[in-house]
């Protein structure tokens, strides 16, 4: 591995921890930027400019409905991208993904509304979030791992590995701040006739930004050790990665899919849901719910790298079944806190809401990062992380409204909740305790050996071998 850092001996100041998780927190931000965007969006302004309808509740539903296919493009993203963050590289692929991701979301801010061309307009729309979907399909992988294989020693992995996963909160904060700033400076018929194009016109300078941070980056070590092995030993590259994913560590990414069910589908109903609840249900100014989301993004964006480092010390495990367990509990107090109307307790809704996912994200890039080797890491980590974002955050939003259209209550959106939270919990409980391998440990163990049937973590096993 030596060999790997003497070739980017001129620019060592690229391989420094802080820098790649700064990088990758740049680029993640940037794109969950653009894809809450579109969500928030969906539910103050595309329902009334994309999807006219005489019944507005329809009209939601179809809106929300194409905030859901961008989670169906992810998964081929994920397989895709995954595919050529394996064979290429974590460094271009991420920044492919983000170029895609930027060039679709300044498209929408010029599609004509549906008065003006028709039923162009949502189909366009459509098909501009299938790409936003299919480039996020490849990027949270991509940066986790950029973080993860350069901490490959060391004892604070899950605290730079959670640093990518401040992108998405920060990144709703950003887009939930832009448009509440245009909403509240402006009146509505002109907000809702051009003023919302502006946020997404900024999506091209943040492009610009995140693009530079990314560059400056080198590719991680482990990806070029493993490579250079290969190609010293004259050995064949592994040409289809996710095949032997699907070989070799099915029940990783099946653990890894489950963990996730219970932190996906509360956050969509914490920041996104919250917002068509209090506007379209409770109507209440979409400024509170609005309000209430940045306040709780903001606490999380704070609270995942402190909750990270004592992820280090206590174990992937506890933290992941600990925000499980909350998850159950507090759909109930939730749902009962938004029903006072009361601005303080929409926000303290939303700030426990976000406290559970800022719990999941301090550990989850490490934990998921610690279930597979290095030449199927990129294909792991981005098809578990979306498929369970297909599963349980497409769907959250759309079930969440069907379930109070069905029952007239936000009770029985918490024993959704419940479910969901209770399948992490399962799902957790068949994975052993990762926090002291060394993610090159992986690299060196084969298929059998990486299997679970002691107690012994994946690095103890090698090492015994």
């Amino acid at each position: 591995m030596s060999k790997v850092f003497e070739k980017g001996r001129g620019v060592r100041k690229h391989t420094s921890l802080p820098a790649v998780a700064a990088s990758s927190l740049a680029g993640t931000a940037v794109e969950w930027y653009d894809f809450f965007l579109y969500g928030t969006a969906a539910a103050l302004v595309f329902n009334k400019l994309f999807f006219p309808s005489a019944d507005p509740f329809v009209g939601t539903m179809l809106a929300l409905g194409t905030f859901a296919a961008g989670f169906i493009a992810r998964p081929l993203g994920a397989v895709v991208l995954g595919h050529l963050g394996d064979k290429h590289g974590r460094k271009s692929t991420l920044v492919a993904s983000l170029l895609l991701m930027g060039v679709a979301t300044a498209l929408i801010a010029l599609i004509p509304p549906y008065a003006s061309i028709g039923i162009m307009a949502p189909l366009i729309l459509l098909f501009l979030r299938l790409v936003q979907g299919f480039a996020l399909g490849g990027e949270w992988g991509g940066a986790v791992l950029l973080v993860s294989e350069y901490s490959d020693d060391s004892t604070k992995r899950a605290f730079w590995a959670s640093w990518p996963n401040v992108g998405p909160p920060l990144g709703n904060l950003m887009a939930a701040g832009v448009l509440a700033l245009l909403s509240a400076t402006m009146p509505q018929a002109e907000f809702l006739a051009w003023g919302w194009r502006i946020a997404f016109g900024l999506s091209a300078l943040l492009v610009v930004i995140g693009l530079i941070l990314r560059l400056y980056v080198q590719e991680t070590p482990l990806f070029q050790a493993s490579q250079a092995k290969a190609d010293a030993e004259h050995a064949t590259r592994t040409k289809l990665p996710l095949a032997e994913l699907f070989r070799g560590n099915w029940r990783e990414i099946l653990i890894a899919t489950g963990s996730r069910m219970g932190e996906n589908a509360g956050f969509y109903i914490y920041s996104l849901f919250l917002i068509t609840y209090v506007t379209d249900i409770l109507k209440i100014d979409r400024q509170t719910g609005l309000t209430a989301v940045m306040i709780g993004q903001g606490v999380a964006v704070v609270a995942i790298p402190l909750l990270a480092i004592f992820a280090d010390r206590i174990g992937r495990k506890p933290m992941m079944i600990a925000a499980s367990v909350a998850t159950v509990v507090w759909g109930f107090a939730f749902f009962a806190l938004l029903d006072t109307r009361q601005p303080a307790a929409i926000i303290l809704a939303a700030v426990g809401g976000l406290l559970i996912f800022a719990a999941y994200s301090s550990v989850i890039g490490a934990f998921f990062s610690e279930l597979f080797p290095t030449k199927v890491r990129y294909s792991g980590t981005s098809v578990a992380y979306n498929v369970a974002s297909l599963i349980a955050g497409s769907l959250s939003p759309i079930i969440a409204l069907a379930l109070y259209k069905a029952f007239g209550t936000g009770q029985a959106i918490a024993l959704y909740l419940v479910g969901m939270g209770l399948i992490s919990i399962l799902s957790v409980s068949f994975a052993k305790e990762t926090k002291n391998i060394k993610l090159s440990d992986l690299d060196l163990a084969s298929g059998q050996e990486r299997g679970w049937k002691s107690d012994a973590t994946p690095g103890q096993k090698v090492a015994q071998s």
